[in-house]
């Protein structure tokens, strides 16, 4: 967190507040009522939350979130690669969650590495008579198509719960009949109101059913770490495990991004959970520390001032070894970010950004964009809690807007009056803000480039900002707005 108060010259407590009852003129006075909690200016000195977060979004009002399925799929399960995932359900949702958020993997497809659609492929009939045998077929298939997989979750979709399925008892014969872990998670898109419960029953799942049932082969050390909350988005989990294994550690198993089933089912064992996604891990960091006391600490490795301020946190919770590794560590990449910090600053400074993300990059990537001399004026979530927001006021300059959920009307109306130079975001907002003639990232997929975390990703993260804010296509543009 900042030791001191961020400021940002122009913008106050009361321009902020001003700005956001501007945007909010637009709602009815019942909406106006239920998102005006949701918009404040950044108070860092403040112990709660600034704003009210994980409610039902305000019908009528557009929202970029996702749902329970998106959570379970796209986020917890999906990136496992030793096993088959079964979208179970209409091939719509089972399609559009394929590889979105670009969790890669290593080993053979279809051999030790199943990123590949399976999906149920619901049909009307099955809607009508039910599709628990479906199911069971295709679950025979998966284990005669794909032997090498060590096990099969099922994510299920709206449908399956609206008919009334039994998923688990499916799950219980199957997996007796087949001799393979055949996980249920019963994440239908409407539980709860956003992707964030599908995270929370994701983690749950892996407690009651896999957590506990496998040990690590290899001996144990004192140095055991879980990297926990990274799913190895554009390689970011190839970027993190080797900066820990330099330091010292041995990381014994990743969640979930190119995560083996065997390995996150040893997690028991290590002795140190770190966290990077807290808000779709926290819960099963909680679970590990009060079932089997592990601790666990959430760490930053987004750009090269928090990345050392992390390591050196992390380098406290053990001995000298690792005390004088993480220095040299330190000292061998400082001056390779110096580089890209001398290259890329002067074209940077000063250039603001605003930021929409969901799990935690609206508040681990803004000590990144200070890095290259950059000004965060907006940051918000798309299913944040209370305590993502505790976290992300003391990161961000006093009186900048924070927004909880918020709508494509509200973000337009914020860039109108804050004009920054760049937006971060997902990609149900690209096309709105490039049409508007503003440089834009991708911030939930990197846009299709990465790595972004820890010292190998930095230049990266860099080089793409730099393209995105100075690319001289945008003096060829002429925004319609």
């Amino acid at each position: 967190m900042s030791s001191t108060v961020k400021k940002v010259e122009g913008i106050t407590r009361e321009s902020t507040q001003e700005m956001i009852d501007r945007a909010l003129e637009a709602y009815p006075e019942k909406g106006k009522k239920k998102r005006a909690p949701h918009l404040a200016p950044n108070d860092p000195s403040a112990c709660s939350s600034c704003v009210k977060s994980n409610r039902k979004t305000v019908p009528g009002v557009m929202s970029a979130r996702g749902c329970a399925y998106a959570g379970a799929k796209g986020v917890v399960w999906g990136p496992i690669r030793d096993m088959v995932h079964v979208s179970h359900g209409p091939v719509g949702c089972g399609w559009y969650s394929w590889g979105t958020r670009r969790n890669l993997m290593s080993g053979k497809n279809g051999v030790s590495s199943f990123g590949m659609q399976f999906t149920s492929d619901f049909q009307e009939k099955d809607i009508v008579y039910g599709g628990d045998k479906k199911l069971a077929v295709l679950l025979r298939e998966a284990k005669e198509l794909f032997p090498l997989a060590k096990g099969i979750s099922v994510l299920s979709e709206c449908p399956v719960g609206l008919i009334g399925d039994d998923i688990n008892a499916v799950a219980k014969n199957m997996s007796r009949e087949l001799d393979l872990p055949v996980i249920p998670c019963n994440c239908e898109g409407f539980r709860g109101v956003s992707q964030s419960l599908g995270h929370h029953i994701s983690n749950d799942t892996i407690r009651d059913y896999i957590i506990e049932t496998r040990e690590f082969t290899e001996p144990a050390t004192p140095y055991d770490v879980a990297l926990i909350g990274d799913y190895n988005i554009g390689g970011d989990v190839w970027s993190v495990k080797p900066l820990l294994e330099e330091c010292g550690l041995n990381v014994k198993a990743t969640w979930t991004g190119d995560g083996e089933m065997e390995r996150i089912a040893a997690t028991h064992q290590v002795k140190l959970n770190i966290i990077h996604c807290y808000r779709s891990m926290n819960y099963m960091c909680k679970v590990m520390e009060e079932k089997y006391g592990i601790p666990w600490i959430e760490l930053n490795f987004f750009g090269p001032t928090k990345i050392k301020q992390s390591l050196r946190k992390l380098a406290e919770r053990f001995d000298d070894t690792i005390r004088e590794k993480v220095e040299a560590v330190i000292a061998r990449y400082d001056p390779v970010c110096q580089a890209v910090v001398d290259e890329y600053r002067p074209r940077l400074e000063g250039k603001k950004v605003m930021l929409y993300v969901g799990g935690l990059r609206p508040r681990h990537t803004v000590g990144a964009y200070e890095d290259l001399g950059m000004v965060v004026v907006g940051s918000g979530y798309e299913f944040a809690h209370g305590d993502d927001y505790e976290r992300t006021s003391p990161e961000m300059p006093d009186a900048t807007v924070i927004y909880d959920d918020a709508s494509e009307h509200e973000l337009e109306k914020f860039v109108e009056e804050l004009k920054p130079d760049l937006v971060g975001s997902g990609i149900k907002e690209k096309y709105v803000f490039q049409k508007m003639g503003l440089p834009f990232r991708q911030m939930h997929s990197w846009d299709y480039s990465g790595p972004y975390h820890a010292y190998d990703g930095f230049p990266v993260f860099a080089r793409d900002i730099d393209m995105a804010v100075n690319s001289p296509t945008w003096k060829l543009v002429k925004s319609p707005f």
